[in-house]
């Protein structure tokens, strides 16, 4: 009767050890998960982005403006001191107090 028992108990903990393992690979293997984790609000406070995240941040930030040159120079001055970027193309400084604050010497926002 143990033995029966114990047979049974060991099934039943392969069976949940099994499924435990597909439903961890679903959710590694699921896209839409996937996106929601490289569409998260990365390096929009102020100090969370490495220096070497400021190019590609930068270039998608300044990626609908007409004028790039510019805005790539000013917006990786902006980032590599205040170690942030605002999400999107436009808009969105509150997200990062320190780049939206910094002024020009007429008082105009400095960053893009």
């Amino acid at each position: 009767m143990a033995g029966k028992l114990s047979i049974v108990l060991f099934v039943l903990l392969v069976v949940f050890l099994a499924q435990n393992q597909v439903s961890r690979a679903k959710l590694v293997l699921d896209p839409k998960l996937q996106t929601q984790r490289n569409n998260q609000m990365y390096g929009v406070s102020q100090g969370s982005l490495r220096p070497q995240d400021c190019l590609p941040k930068c270039t998608y930030r300044c990626s609908r403006t007409s004028f790039k040159k510019p805005c790539m120079f000013f917006c990786q001055k902006c980032c590599s001191k205040c170690l942030c970027v605002p999400p999107g193309t436009y808009g969105n400084k509150q997200t990062c107090p320190c780049y939206n604050n910094w002024k020009t010497k007429e008082g105009g926002p400095k960053c893009p």
